[in-house]
Order: structure tokens, then sequence, then C-alpha cells
């Protein structure tokens, strides 16, 4: 099987030292806590910035009722510094402007301390300068394509070092069924384009021919893929050994999923790996046709922890239905905003600065066991696992990492960003330092 090292030799991936797993079990999430001094005073305001309708609302609106949850349970236990928190919902609507105008709504009339959002990158890329030119905070809790490092922005999410690289070295091994022929299918954005950019290179690397890798982009919402799974069929058909690595967003996977069942693509001919279907999109899914595909993330609901059992009755609890699902960019969010919690209480503030500052090197234990910690880059160290599609729409984990992997916001696998890191702790204070000169190719933070 693949084993995921980190590149320790690259700076600031060099700092890390996880807490025990004895530390982990004493700080999980606890449902059910005592309840704490009711909290008083002006409230906290945090932004929540999900798409509620429009085609990201398939996976958007779960992350605003996560959020809705995590606020009123730490509110239960008194509040941030003693003052309850408010949330702030607001409804980008899948338009990536329209995410530009509600962040901006968010900081500079709603006052926000942080803000939680986005799902596309495309979504992410438009309220990045109005983050930085406000100096807000963003909390980001989808898997991206790296290629970015904002003092403004904490990529909670994982970087394709953490899911994307992983999940091809998977495909590749023996366990994973030996690839020699790649489709690259996803939808028409920076997120795959840029991820697909960092896996042909990688699969080259790797001695997979050109005329062996195969990409295709789609627009978002696609509902037509008769014409491309028919594509995809024939690609496999040479006599080798082809899977499909799938970076379609959205409800458009819906259809593209029944179209691999309407023409027999079974997971044994040619199987899928998915990097942004989860439980929530299966949940609208028939999943018979699709048992044995499979996906790439840091989470899955069927992890059996002390610490996800008692999440899942959590959720389950607050929304009063039984039958929803969580996933991976849910627990992003969940580590993000407990991270933001001891932030605030560290720095004894809300302000942007300071608490920004009190974020690098915070640990929060994850769902599945581990301690994550925020590294300087402003990501995460994060498990990463491969699951396969079961008929009640869960996934059954077929391989893991034996550690936790730190996140890189700059690939090794394009030339032009092979020396870069971001650090945003003292006295680097740079998003894009080339350790080759020494030297910012950017803004440092003074």
């Amino acid at each position: 099987m693949p084993v995921i090292l980190p590149r320790l030799s690259r700076r600031a991936f060099g700092r890390l030292a996880l807490a025990s797993s004895a530390a982990a079990v004493g700080g999980m999430w606890r449902a059910g806590p005592a309840r704490a001094a009711a909290p008083a005073g002006e409230p906290i305001k945090v932004g929540i910035l999900h798409s509620l309708s429009g085609t990201m609302a398939i996976s958007e609106t779960t992350l605003k009722d996560v959020m809705l949850m995590l606020i009123a349970e730490q509110n239960r236990r008194g509040g941030v510094l003693g003052r309850p928190l408010e949330p702030v919902v607001v409804d980008p609507a899948s338009n990536w402007p329209l995410f530009a105008e509600k962040a901006r709504q968010l900081l500079s009339v709603d006052r926000a301390a942080a803000v939680f959002g986005c799902w596309t990158s495309v979504s992410r890329k438009s309220v990045l300068p109005v983050f930085e030119e406000l100096n807000g905070i963003l909390f980001y809790p989808v898997q991206y394509e790296g290629q970015e490092c904002s003092r403004n922005i904490f990529y909670t999410g994982a970087a394709p070092n953490q899911q994307a690289i992983p999940a091809v070295d998977y495909l590749l091994s023996e366990d994973g069924g030996g690839a020699k022929r790649f489709a690259l299918v996803g939808t028409d954005y920076v997120y795959p384009r840029t991820t697909n950019q960092i896996l042909v290179n990688y699969l080259k690397a790797k001695g997979i021919m050109e005329a062996d890798i195969m990409v295709n982009y789609t627009p978002f919402g696609q509902s037509d893929w008769q014409t491309i799974v028919s594509q995809i069929k024939a690609f496999g058909s040479a006599g080798k050994k082809t899977a499909v690595v799938s970076t379609i967003n959205g409800d458009a996977n819906v259809p593209f999923y029944k179209e691999l069942g309407n023409q027999g693509i079974a997971a044994t001919d040619i199987p899928v790996m998915a990097f942004s279907v989860g439980e929530e999109e299966l949940a609208g899914m028939d999943t018979a046709p699709l048992v044995g595909q499979l996906a790439a993330w840091n989470y899955f609901e069927s992890i059996d922890t002390p610490a996800n059992t008692a999440f899942i009755k959590q959720w389950h609890d607050y929304t009063k239905s039984p039958r929803r699902t969580t996933n991976d960019p849910m627990e992003a969010h969940y580590i993000g905003f407990n991270m933001w919690v001891q932030a605030v209480t560290k720095a004894g503030t809300t302000d942007h600065d300071r608490v920004i500052d009190a974020m690098v090197g915070i640990r929060q234990p994850n769902l599945t066991g581990g301690v994550a910690e925020m590294l300087p880059d402003h990501h995460l160290t994060k498990p990463v696992y491969i699951g396969e599609i079961q008929e009640d729409g869960q996934f059954s984990v077929v391989w893991k990492t034996p550690g936790l992997v730190p996140g890189q916001a700059w690939s090794p696998w394009v030339p032009e960003t092979r020396n870069l890191i971001g650090d945003w702790s003292k006295p680097v204070s740079c998003g894009n330092y080339d350790t080759l000169t020494r030297t910012c190719l950017g803004h440092r933070h003074a």
C-alpha cells in the first residue's frame, strides 16, 4: 500500500508535535455538557456564507446547519469571552460575484468576528480580496487545489497532498487495482483545473504516459453525461486498467453516476475516485449501481470513535432527523470553529490580527481519533482515508495513511511553486516564501 509521508525538508512542516491519543480523547466532543452561566454583553457575530439555493445548495446547506448547531452549543457552554455568539446567515445562491458582495456585507456592515463559508474554489477566489482588504477571517472547510496561502484564510479542508495525491497513489497501487490509464473528469473551474495540473505532472513522474491521461471539463449543473461517459468507456477499453478521478462538483454528480449505471460501468471495471462526493450527496442518489466506487476524504461518518459517535448523536438531536448524514466538510467546520474559539479565548479578544496570530499552533481533536494542528501556512494536519460506497450510502474505509499528513499550500509537483512555502509565523510572515532565494514573493505582514 502507498505510504504518504510529509515533505519534512520544506520549512514549516518539521514543527509537528502531535498530542498523544490520550490527550485527543480528553479533548473530544462530548454531547450534553452541563450548562454554563448564560453569556451576556454585546453579541459576537459569526458570519455563515454558504449557498442555500442554486447548484451548490445540495452540498452547502448542511454546512450552514452544522454551523448553527456549533454556535448554539457554544452558547450553551457560556459563549466566548462570556459573550453570546450571534450567527449571521446569508445566501450567496451559488453566484460567485454575489459571494463577494455578501462577504463585504458580513465584514463591513455586520462586523462579523469570523466567517465560515464557501465551497467551490471560485467562490473562495471571489471573496479572498474582500477578506484581505477588510482584514477579515474566513474559515474554508472544503478540499481544494492549493496554490494559495492568504493570511486572512484558514484552510480547514484538504490540500492536494492530503487528498488528490494519496488517492492517485492508491489507484496506482496493487491494492487499488494498479491503474495504468486515468480519466480526469471535472467541473470547469479553478479547483478541477489546478488539481488536474498537479495530477498530470504527478502521474507522468510515476511513469504514466501522456496518451494514457484523458482530461475533460463540463459546466456547473451538467445534466447530459451520455457522450462523456461513452468516451470514458471507450478510453477504458484499450486493454489497460483504467480509473476515473472525479472533481465534478455539486448536483451534476447525480446524473453522472446515473449514466455510469445506465452504461453498465461498474467499479470493478472502471473505478471512480471522487473528491467531492460524500454522504450528503449520496443521500440523494440511488446507490445500488455505485457500490464499490471510491472517494477520498479526511473523514467518513462510518468511522467508529467515541468522538464521532457523540457528534453524530448531537447532529441527529439538533436536526431532529436520524436520517441526516455527516460528512468531511462538516468535520472541517467543527475543527475550524473550535480552533477559532480557542484562539479568541487565548487572545482575550476578537480583534482579527490578534486572533490570526493566535491561531497558529492551536490543536483540536478531530472526530476520527487524531489531533488537528493549525500550521504556519494556515493548513491543518489531517489523516487521509479512501472509502468504498456501500448500498446504504455510507463508506467502508479500505485504506488510510499511517499518520497525519501536514497540508502543503504550494505543490512541489508544479515547477513554479516547487520551492515555495507559506509561513505566517514570525519572522517569515509570508504566504509565498521562496526557500531557495529566501525571499518573500508577495507582501510580508508586519
